[in-house]
């Protein structure tokens, strides 16, 4: 089973507050070391993300020039339109529009307010 996925975040404690207002997601551990690391649980307390600043150990992706087909965050959504619209209007920047692949999946792709990937999903049929 995995326990969770890390990457670097320019701002660990600002992303932290980001995600938690934007998609439900709590602090469950959090370092105020120099990497200021925070592991944020999804509320179904299942999927767990670290952020963290690790610059001096390891360059900070480009995330703002990163293709989002090399990485992205997928959050699922029972409105794409309307959650769009939030996230925007709570400082991400929409990339690519929402749209309904042959699947039959809605999808659509923003970046949060530091650039990296954020893709919603409307599955036509669940993955799990």
């Amino acid at each position: 089973m995995i326990e969770h996925v890390a990457f670097q975040h320019p701002d660990p404690i600002g992303a932290a507050d980001w995600y938690g207002k934007n998609f439900q997601m709590k602090v469950v551990r959090e370092s105020s070391g120099p990497s200021k690391c925070r592991f944020l649980a999804e509320a179904n307390g299942k999927t767990i993300l670290e952020i963290y600043d690790q610059s001096t150990a390891a360059p900070m992706p480009d995330y703002p020039t990163m293709s989002p087909f090399n990485l992205h965050i997928a959050f699922s959504s029972s409105d794409i339109a309307a959650d769009v619209e939030r996230l925007v209007a709570n400082g991400a920047k929409l990339i690519e529009a929402p749209n309904t692949i042959a699947s039959g999946d809605q999808l659509a792709m923003l970046r949060d307010p530091w650039g990296v990937p954020v893709q919603l999903v409307k599955r036509a049929k669940p993955l799990l």
